[in-house]
């Protein structure tokens, strides 16, 4: 049975979720013996970057789903994270494998945390590399004030995925446009909707995100809070029907991002 740590009779503590359950499967043969987020990247496990930006944004409990060599993560960083100068941050796991057998994508992971994580809660992937990317406190604090029950960060598109994912409209919403015809621009590739008769920019999400609970007891989340049996469930469908519905805004990130789902991108970012 999963626990929920956030008593309804406490002050409501910063809380995120690190996604680290995926196979890795074209990282092999490098994840055949240990999970993506533990494999280096610069120094130390990719996942850290993204858990020390998390640390450094004042997350005070941090969840991590796991499922593939699950074990391994728990034993590398225990239940406590320390970083010179910032206060610990505690360490709670959400292990699917153990419970399930294997991931529950991303859907399905994030509704199985639920019950540890706060009313509001960042949500970032351990196989991706942000390093100067803010979990700023005020880009919370905003979120939390705002009606919208998500906030997505997207970046420029990557060459391995140059039709993007979502819009940006100008007043900060993110859109769920249809994909019709690509065309490369300098900055980012665009898209021509058939109802605007225009192009709009599309741009890759970048999994970094906010997001309120009501957002997974919406009508487009079918999946009990908690998840007790387990639901396999990707994101994407969930975020389209909520950007439909006007409840999904959106910020532009154009630091450093790589979605290390290749071997070869991984050599390039420990070659830099």
């Amino acid at each position: 049975m999963t626990k929920r740590l956030i008593s309804d009779n406490s002050a409501p503590l910063s809380t995120a979720l690190l996604l680290a359950a995926g196979r890795g499967e074209r990282m092999r043969p490098l994840t055949d013996a240990m999970p993506k987020p533990l494999l280096p990247v610069r120094g130390q496990p990719l996942m850290q970057w993204a858990m020390q930006g998390l640390q450094r944004g004042g997350v005070e409990r941090l969840v991590i789903n796991t499922a593939w060599l699950g074990e391994q993560i728990p034993q590398h960083f225990g239940e406590v994270f320390e970083s010179a100068g910032l206060a610990p941050m505690h360490l709670h796991y959400s292990q699917e494998g153990v419970d399930f057998g294997g991931a529950l994508e991303t859907a399905g992971g994030i509704v199985r945390a639920l019950p540890q994580l706060a009313d509001v809660f960042w949500v970032a992937a351990g196989d991706v590399f942000a390093p100067d990317f803010v979990f700023a406190p005020e880009a919370f604090e905003r979120f939390t004030a705002s009606p919208q029950l998500a906030h997505i960060w997207l970046v420029p598109n990557p060459e391995h995925n140059l039709g993007g994912d979502f819009g940006l409209s100008a007043e900060g919403l993110a859109l769920n446009l249809p994909k019709l015809a690509v065309a490369t621009t300098a900055d980012a590739p665009v898209v021509a909707t058939a109802a605007a008769g225009q192009e709009v920019p599309r741009y890759t999400f970048s999994t970094i995100a906010l997001y309120k609970r009501a957002f997974f007891e919406a009508a487009w989340c079918p999946i009990p809070a908690g998840n007790p049996e387990g639901v396999k469930a990707p994101l994407a469908a969930m975020l389209r029907a909520a950007m439909d519905n006007g409840a999904v805004s959106a910020s532009l990130f154009s630091g450093a991002w790589t979605d290390v789902g290749t071997p070869e991108r991984l050599a390039q970012l420990n070659a830099a």
